[in-house]
Parts: C-alpha cells; structure tokens; sequence
C-alpha cells in the first residue's frame, strides 16, 4: 500500500495571516497521525513565510511516525536539519517571489554543491530525498549524488487536462519511477495530488509514498481533518478502497 505523508504548511499559513498561535500546525500534525498518516512534512522556507523554527523543533519532539523537512539547500537550513535531525530532510528549489514550490530540483546542474549537503546529512542519520521531475538526467544525477530517496515531481500529471493529456504524464511518471528503481533509488512522489487524480499513482512501480498537503487541509475545511485524512488513506489502500467524498 502506498503510504500518505500529509504536508501542513497550509495550517501554518492561516496562523501567520494573523501572526497568531493558532491553528497549530503541531496540532494538526497529531490529528493527521491518529487519522492514519504515516509522515509528516513541513518546508521551513528561508523566508520563513509559514512554518517556523519552533514548529520544526517541537515537531522533531511530537511525531510519531516520519518527520520530513523539506528545505532549500541553503546553508543556514542545512545548518538547522543537522542540529534537528529530521527523519528525513527533502530537498526543493526555492523562489522567494513564488506561491509554491514550482517545478523540480535541478540536481545535474547543481551536483557538487547537493552531493555535498547529502553526505552531511546522511553522515548524520538523516535520510535524504530529492524533489526532482521525471527526466532522465535529473534522476540519473539524483543517484550520483548518494540521496536515497528521489520525490517525482506530479504537477504536471496533477495539472493536465483531458484523459489522454493525463495518461501521457502519467507514464512519464511511470518512466521515471522505473529508471529510479534501476539505478538503486527509493521513489515518493508529490505536488497537486487529491482526491480526484490520486488512482493514478497506484499505476507508478514501486512508489512508497505521496506527500500532499493542499488538497488535504482544503477537504478538512468542509469535513475536518480526521475525515479528509482518513478518505485520501481510503484512496491509496488501492482500486478496493473508497471513500465517501
């Protein structure tokens, strides 16, 4: 069965509108995990636009399943994950001016300066991924670099309209997953998933986990959190799940 990481940075969005203490992401990190998540991912952002150093610290003390850090490799926040230690720590691009995190991590072009940060933090204990798109020398550097993991990129399989569009991302997808497992890398993936696109996902080889925050925190405003985890675990226990939607 596919494993659901649950991202909840949106939760830490709404607290900082207000630049207030609520709703706390820690708190919403507990629910997801009694509801059926089995990790939980935050981006601490060098701009510090969401989450913040005290929700990854307290975080690190709370979760009970994975704790996934994603993060810039920037050397302040490589500095941070190796005092936290983090279960594992993603590593994303990072534009100040964007909404979200757009596009994959550019591993060929930045080799040397990633492969540094990876053998730090494995040398720490921490498992390390990389967020990339499902190219060929994007995933064949991610295995150069000594990450263990690589986090295949979806928002175009997410974003692309009509059945045929979507199929042919979709194998992309499936493409990238199985040249990944070829050359000894563990496939996650994530980026515009939900309820409607998830089926997909069963069809990617080996794919151990999705990480999906937005989605999930949006169903919870109608539902609560509790249920809208609880359906999208539902979805990923394959074509035999359901979930009332």
């Amino acid at each position: 069965m596919i494993k659901l990481g649950i991202n909840v940075d949106h939760v830490a969005t709404v607290r900082e509108a207000r630049k207030t203490v609520e709703p706390d992401p820690v708190w919403a990190a507990a629910a997801c995990e009694l509801a059926g998540a089995r990790s939980i991912t935050v981006h601490l952002r060098e701009d510090r636009r969401h989450i913040q150093d005290r929700d990854v610290r307290i975080l690190r003390q709370t979760v009970r399943t994975k704790l996934n850090l994603e993060m810039a490799n920037a050397e302040e926040i490589v500095a941070i994950a190796l005092d936290v230690k983090p279960d594992q720590s993603t590593l994303v691009p990072e534009k100040r001016q964007e909404v979200t995190t757009e596009g994959g991590l550019d591993v060929a072009g930045n080799l040397k300066a990633i492969s540094q940060s990876v053998r730090k933090m494995s040398d720490a204990g921490i498992v390390v991924s990389l967020f990339v798109d499902a190219e060929e020398k994007q995933i064949k550097a991610s295995a150069d670099s000594g990450a263990q993991f690589i986090e295949l990129h979806t928002g175009k399989y997410a974003n692309a309209r009509g059945e045929e569009s979507q199929l042919k991302e979709l194998q992309v997808l499936i493409d990238g997953a199985e040249l990944a497992l070829k050359l000894g890398l563990r496939v996650n993936a994530g980026h515009g998933l939900n309820y409607t696109n998830i089926g997909g996902m069963h069809k990617v080889p080996g794919l151990e986990e999705v990480n999906i925050g937005h989605s999930i925190i949006s169903r919870a405003i109608f539902v609560g959190l509790d249920r809208a985890v609880r359906e999208m675990v539902a979805l990923l226990h394959g074509p035999g799940g359901s979930a009332t939607i």
